[in-house]
């Protein structure tokens, strides 16, 4: 079955499009999850809410703006980040009704700094971007990137060191992280 199939049998409400897309995806879900979610029964209950987020947003799902496969990346990091957020506000022992969301002027400043981030990350080199991606945005250890690209701990952590540095510099200066 081809990748137009599966979403529009998705589309149509029809299961063998989501027993495709489990099939298929699974793998590439649990792998963007799980550096964000330790524990495996976190993890197996995030693949059911992505599986579910796709089947019920595939209205969302627009291939002019990227392809099927960044779109479920992105529905699965989205919500295993959501998840462990959720842990995290839980584990603080927040009384309900708390916000931590930011108010309306911090939230134009990081929106203004996160749009000044992606800029210049996109202009770096394919392979830095992407190092840089796997490792705040998909949050691998920098031991996995290390085995995953054939590099000692130590060289990732020092390409990434030098990166940051760059990025500091074109952002205006040092910046935390």
């Amino acid at each position: 079955m081809g990748e137009r199939e599966m979403i529009e049998l998705i589309r149509a409400r029809d299961e063998r499009g989501a027993e495709e897309l489990l099939r298929r995806f699974g793998a590439l879900i649990r792998y963007v999850i799980a550096p964000i979610l330790p524990d495996e029964r976190d993890r197996e209950d995030c693949l059911a809410e992505v599986l579910m987020r796709i089947w019920d947003g595939i209205g969302g799902y627009d291939p002019e703006r990227g392809s099927w496969r960044a779109y479920i990346t992105a529905a699965a990091r989205n919500a295993a980040l959501n998840r462990a957020r959720a842990e995290r506000v839980q584990a603080a022992g927040l009384p309900d009704g708390v916000s931590t969301q930011p108010g309306p002027e911090e939230a134009v400043i990081a929106a203004e700094e996160i749009d000044e981030l992606r800029r210049a990350i996109a202009a770096l080199p394919p392979g830095e971007r992407a190092l840089i991606y796997r490792k705040y945005y998909y949050r691998q250890t920098t031991s996995q990137i290390a085995s995953e690209l054939g590099l000692s701990p130590r060289a990732v952590e020092g390409r990434l060191y030098r990166i940051k540095k760059r990025l500091g510099a074109a952002l205006g200066g040092e910046r935390n992280g």
